[in-house]
């Protein structure tokens, strides 16, 4: 989460680097926001940076009310469709190129954003529906990255497959959108279970911004010339 860092750790430089609220956004943020405004203001609360996290706790907490569940899904489905987006968008060779997180290139960061979207959503959904185990309970374990050689088809895949496993999350958050959930996470701590059905689209704008920054320095690139 953040630039050039995960969803627990933040560069010093991050949040001067972050688009102030004043600024222009950037178009696929436009788009974004049109659809999905809880998760763009909760990730502009956040400014990539650690005084950020009260605010976004803040933020969560005045955004998710009992019987939100179908609001927050409609908005996950947005943001998923914007990672789709981005990854057709990427030339092939971009795929192994550094992917603004740690030392990973695109393919590791893209997977690791799915990998979060189906865990941290899954987990949520154990402790709504009851199911939380009291014997060694799930642990959030950040900046994991994905397979270095991941095909562009198989990254949809996972796309694909994390979409499934929110929707089935949502299912099981319904009604229990204000439970406390077990889940504790190393930066953010706990928050209630509709929070981080929430979140999931908080940390994959982060990565879109990661990746969108990507393919516009790309296109600015000048072509190669013939030797």
């Amino acid at each position: 989460m953040g630039r050039p860092s995960s969803c627990c750790r933040w560069s010093a430089s991050s949040a001067s680097d972050h688009p102030t609220l004043n600024a222009a956004q950037p178009p696929w943020l436009e788009t974004v926001e049109a659809d999905a405004p809880d998760v763009v203001a909760c990730w502009h609360a956040l400014d990539n940076s650690f005084s950020g996290l009260k605010a976004l706790r803040r933020e969560l907490r005045e955004r998710v009310h009992e019987g939100d569940t179908p609001r927050i899904l409609a908005q996950q489905e947005v943001v998923g469709d914007a990672l789709e987006r981005v990854l057709r968008a990427m030339p092939e060779h971009l795929l192994r190129a550094p992917g603004g997180e740690e030392d990973w290139n695109v393919a590791q960061a893209f997977a690791h954003t799915t990998a979060a979207r189906r865990f941290l959503g899954t987990w949520a959904a154990l402790d709504a529906g009851g199911e939380w185990p009291k014997e060694r309970p799930p642990v959030v374990t950040p900046s994991v990255p994905g397979r270095p050689d991941a095909t562009r088809e198989e990254l949809l895949d996972l796309l694909d497959k994390s979409r499934a496993a929110i929707r089935e999350s949502a299912d099981r958050i319904a009604g229990h959108e204000r439970q406390r959930c077990g889940m504790d996470h190393p930066l953010i701590g706990h928050l209630r279970c509709g929070e981080w059905l929430l979140f999931l689209g908080i940390h994959d704008c982060m990565h879109l911004e990661q990746l969108h920054r990507l393919l516009e320095t790309d296109a600015a690139a000048p072509a190669p010339t013939d030797a």
